[in-house]
């Protein structure tokens, strides 16, 4: 009986144990748990700031972005649409207008003054008058107007000095050719400065001649260079409107396309070479003409004298025989 409850007390301890053992496992286990957890949450509240930054690539992206999400929510907010702008362009810009106006003088002034209010300049102008036909009086001015006005400048110049009879317009992209001669010129300016170190250090008077050779060479370089760059930034600048203005009765030019290359074209144009060639020929062989006559009868008395001469001369005796 003893030994029975012994063994019983023994088991109930053991039951104790085991499951106070459970409980406080259980207890650590838990609150291991949430110290991590606190800990993962607090390390990722307070380290989101400290991420790493967005690249200047990524961010110059989210700026081109903003107008397109911007217009996206001025539409109701239908949509946000990725639209990447378009990268910045050399563009240069020329038109031809030709238009007709009462007092052409009045006109070509007008034009000049107009320019000149936002920037521009005339770089040329011509006119045409006749004083007993004054309304026969034509003009050429050439406009040089800025890029940034050009639109709105031209249009102002159609409504205001009469009336339109053509405009033409032209845009040419000069981006590569550019970036080309900005290229040339940084490449040609590292040259000169490489050149001068390396002269500093010449020995002799030969390489010192010959590093100055090089220099003057790429120094002429790069003035074509910066000339170049100096009329593209020009063209670039300003974009260049030839106006033409006529009078009330001056006709206005005719421009005939050009038609393409023919079979026909080809046979008459050959046809028209070769009576070029003909009539060249014979003006040719009719000035020269009169000399040949002269030299031709001039050639034949010569040679009818020289012919009487020989007659005229007494013949040789024949020596006569020795004894």
């Amino acid at each position: 009986m003893l030994e029975i409850r012994g063994s019983r007390r023994r088991n109930r301890r053991t039951r104790h144990a085991t499951v106070a053992g459970l409980v406080l496992g259980g207890t650590m286990l838990g609150g291991t748990i949430f110290l991590a957890g606190c800990s993962g949450s607090s390390s990722s509240a307070t380290g989101s700031p400290a991420q790493a930054p967005v690249p200047s690539a990524a961010a110059g992206a989210a700026t081109e972005l903003v107008p397109a999400r911007a217009a996206a929510g001025a539409q109701g907010g239908k949509g946000i649409t990725t639209v990447r702008l378009a990268p910045t362009a050399d563009i240069v810009y020329t038109a031809q207008l030709t238009l007709r106006a009462g007092n052409v003088n009045s006109a070509a002034a007008e034009a000049a003054q107009i320019v000149d209010g936002v920037g521009g300049y005339v770089s040329s102008e011509t006119t045409s008058a006749n004083p007993d036909h004054p309304s026969e009086a034509t003009a050429s001015v050439q406009l040089k107007i800025p890029v940034t006005s050009y639109t709105a400048t031209l249009s102002r110049l159609v409504q205001t000095l009469g009336t339109q009879l053509s405009l033409q317009q032209q845009a040419q992209d000069v981006t590569e050719q550019v970036a080309d001669v900005n290229s040339q010129v940084a490449s040609d300016q590292a040259a000169i400065a490489q050149l001068r170190a390396l002269l500093a250090h010449a020995g002799s008077v030969g390489q010192l001649l010959s590093v100055q050779n090089q220099i003057n060479v790429e120094e002429s370089n790069l003035e074509s260079m910066l000339a170049q760059q100096r009329a593209l930034d020009h063209e670039t600048t300003y974009a260049t409107v030839t106006v033409t203005i006529l009078g009330p009765k001056a006709k206005a030019p005719v421009h005939h396309p050009k038609a393409p290359p023919s079979l026909a074209g080809g046979f008459g144009a050959g046809w028209h070479a070769l009576r070029v060639t003909v009539s060249w020929t014979l003006a040719f062989l009719g000035a020269i003409a009169p000399f040949a006559a002269i030299v031709v009868i001039a050639g034949y008395a010569i040679y009818r004298g020289r012919r009487w001469v020989m007659r005229r001369r007494p013949a040789a005796q024949p020596a006569s025989p020795e004894n």
